[in-house]
């Protein structure tokens, strides 16, 4: 759905992409079944960017492996809520979850050292989410350029 509004889906919001301006919504739930959707939307952004088949494929693994460590770490029911986001020169991918208890990001494993391989910054932290659980979060960023998501 397109929409000039550029504000974030609102909680509740039908699970699925949606198209605000320059940001593509995706809205999952916290589950390894839904991987696949999401690496599909990824594809999509990336075409629609104009990207080659290495810079499709580098936005893809990025946000599988943004994804896949959030449903790793998500409270049981939870929703992974993902947005990519172009903005001056850059598409930025953010993503967040209810967590389970004591949940945190391993920054030392492979995929993370992947993503940040494939990404100009990787930012994530832990804060409290709306019902008082913890919310974990993960930004990536990569600049545009010629070939390049």
């Amino acid at each position: 759905m397109s929409g000039s509004s550029d504000s974030w889906a609102a909680p509740g919001a039908a699970p699925g992409p949606r198209s605000v301006g320059d940001r593509v919504l995706v809205r999952v739930r916290a589950d390894w079944a839904n991987l696949p959707v999401v690496r599909e939307v990824a594809a999509a952004v990336s075409t629609g960017l104009g990207d080659g088949p290495d810079g499709a494929t580098d936005l893809i693994l990025a946000v599988d492996e943004v994804c896949a460590t959030l449903i790793g770490l998500a409270a049981p029911g939870a929703v992974v809520d993902c947005a990519l986001v172009r903005q001056a020169g850059a598409l930025r991918v953010e993503a967040s979850v209810l967590a389970a208890t004591g949940a945190e990001i391993d920054t030392t494993s492979f995929g993370w050292r992947v993503l940040e391989a494939l990404a100009d910054s990787v930012d994530c932290g832990v804060g409290p989410g709306p019902d008082g659980r913890a919310n974990v979060h993960i930004s990536v960023v990569r600049a545009e350029t010629a070939g390049a998501w």
